[in-house]
């Protein structure tokens, strides 16, 4: 087996690396560009606008959308609550004929809780189930979305299990009642193709530490026509567009656009090559351990995602044994106690099975060797582990797998 440097990271879905093509670009505009974009009356200030007017022509070119439909933010939370809070706050404040929002159980926390908000401010809120694959019952949703139904919120493609979901035909249920379409992209931006025009999106979020750009930075695209009217989050000088105030931070903006330019330039070929890097895996280790369950639609998910669940295993015991690897748990740490994926309850697993599923995110500098090596190192725990915890389904002699 070839020697690779540890740990390998495998948790793509948390974090993706900062690329060197991302950080060269980032440089110049951290050191001699470190004008205010906003600073109009000198060069130091217009060179910093040109510049971020670039990446966010760079970053509406990832989705299809125009430059003006940009509105940069600090990452996909804020994104999420200003397309979410706005869009709801805006209606109430100036038309006050819709207050339902309408969005999955499978959605991301910053979605849920956004939700959660408005109903406390007295919106109506519905929380639809999804399928056993993850995802979105179309039938349930079209039942759901009504007249007096604002937004709909639907993420493009699961943060856990990576499932995607049908994005234009969620965009025509709402749009035939006349609601808002928003999709939380976070995962999906540089990873899938996406097409807000074809699609029928009117609000997107996108992340930069998601696709291989800084943290601290992402966007929201709003649809210019016909227009998604949003509520501004919080009050200032109203740098973007008017809908979000503050200085906006050029090299991080920079760094955004650049990324979105390189996931463009390399989307398909990058969707292959996880794909069989993912396929790989999976034939590794199902080769070397039993009591394996792929959690998601089999094919309809992002190439490099891998949520299993490992039977008679518990997550954070396996994680301990192969401290060589980065990956993350099926669990989700809520007010200092270990609380199941609200994803994984989502598709009708139990609290056990939650407990037991590893999430793997492989990524565009993730190499065939480190698979083999993850592969080894996660066969051999599974079969310590399951040597402790008697009646658990069978595996490999741990001796058995290659060092």
């Amino acid at each position: 087996m070839a020697a690779v440097a540890t740990p390998v990271y495998l948790d793509c879905h948390a974090t993706t690396p900062l690329d060197g093509r991302v950080l060269a670009a980032m440089r110049p505009w951290l050191e001699e560009g470190f004008g205010n974009p906003h600073s109009g009356e000198h060069a130091f200030g217009r060179r910093a606008a040109a510049a971020a007017d670039e990446a966010r022509a760079q970053t509406a070119a990832l989705i299809g959308a125009t430059a003006r439909e940009i509105v940069f933010t600090s990452g996909a939370t804020e994104s999420n609550n200003l397309a979410i809070k706005g869009a709801a706050r805006f209606e109430r404040r100036h038309r006050q004929r819709r207050d339902k929002i309408v969005t999955l159980a499978s959605e991301h926390k910053c979605v849920l809780e956004s939700v959660r908000d408005l109903e406390r401010e007295g919106f109506r809120a519905v929380v639809l189930p999804v399928l056993k694959s993850g995802k979105a019952d179309l039938a349930a949703l079209e039942r759901a979305i009504d007249d007096k139904t604002l937004l709909v919120s639907a993420m493009a493609a699961n943060n856990e299990i990576g499932v995607l979901h049908p994005l234009a035909a969620i965009a025509a249920l709402a749009r035939a009642k006349g609601a808002l379409f928003h999709s939380d992209a976070a995962q999906a931006g540089g990873r899938i193709p996406l097409d807000v025009e074809a699609d029928g999106i009117d609000l997107m979020s996108l992340s930069g530490h998601k696709l291989y750009g800084p943290k601290g930075i992402g966007a929201l695209y709003v649809r210019h026509r016909p227009r998604a009217r949003l509520e501004p989050l919080f009050s200032g000088g109203g740098q973007e567009r008017g809908l979000r105030s503050g200085t906006l931070p050029a090299p991080l903006a920079v760094g955004l656009g650049a990324a979105c330019a390189l996931a463009g330039e390399v989307l398909v070929e990058e969707a292959a090559r996880l794909s069989g890097l993912r396929h790989r895996f999976l034939q590794g280790l199902g080769e070397r351990a039993a009591g394996l369950t792929l959690n998601g639609d089999a094919s309809d998910r992002l190439a490099g995602n891998i949520s299993l669940t490992v039977a008679g295993v518990e997550a954070a015991a396996l994680m301990a044994e192969v401290p060589e690897l980065a990956f993350s748990t099926g669990s989700a740490c809520t007010s200092a106690e270990i609380q199941p994926s609200w994803v994984l309850t989502a598709i009708g697993l139990s609290a056990a099975e939650a407990a037991s599923t590893i999430r793997i995110g492989l990524g565009r500098f993730t190499t065939a060797a480190e698979v083999d090596f993850a592969v080894c190192r996660l066969a051999a725990a599974i079969a310590r582990c399951r040597h402790r915890a008697p009646g658990a389904p069978a595996a490999v002699d741990a001796a058995a797998v290659p060092a």
